[in-house]
């Protein structure tokens, strides 16, 4: 499913125009965004965690050449699936 498609299914469900839909999960979009880059994370019970995660700093190697590079640390945004979540993607075998 892309945008356009879950903008249709959110239209759908809960009987909105499309250009409602969309700006509903824009802004849920854009409250998790903004939550994230603030450095909290977003609870959705039964569905998952949205949060950031530090990746140290570390040297690694270039394949091709060989050559030592360093790369800085970053912060990284993840997802965790919650139980429900996953108890129904298991049940769709």
């Amino acid at each position: 499913m892309n945008k356009s498609q879950l903008i249709s299914h959110i239209a759908k469900q809960s009987e909105l125009s499309l250009t409602k839909a969309e700006k509903v999960l824009a802004a849920m979009l854009n409250g998790i965004e903004t939550t994230l880059t603030q450095g909290g994370s977003v609870s959705l019970v039964g569905f998952g965690n949205f949060g950031t995660k530090e990746r140290a700093a570390r040297e690694v190697r270039n394949p091709r050449t060989g050559e030592k590079m360093k790369i800085k640390s970053t912060v990284v945004p993840y997802f965790k699936a919650g139980k429900f979540l996953k108890e129904q993607v298991d049940l769709k075998k």
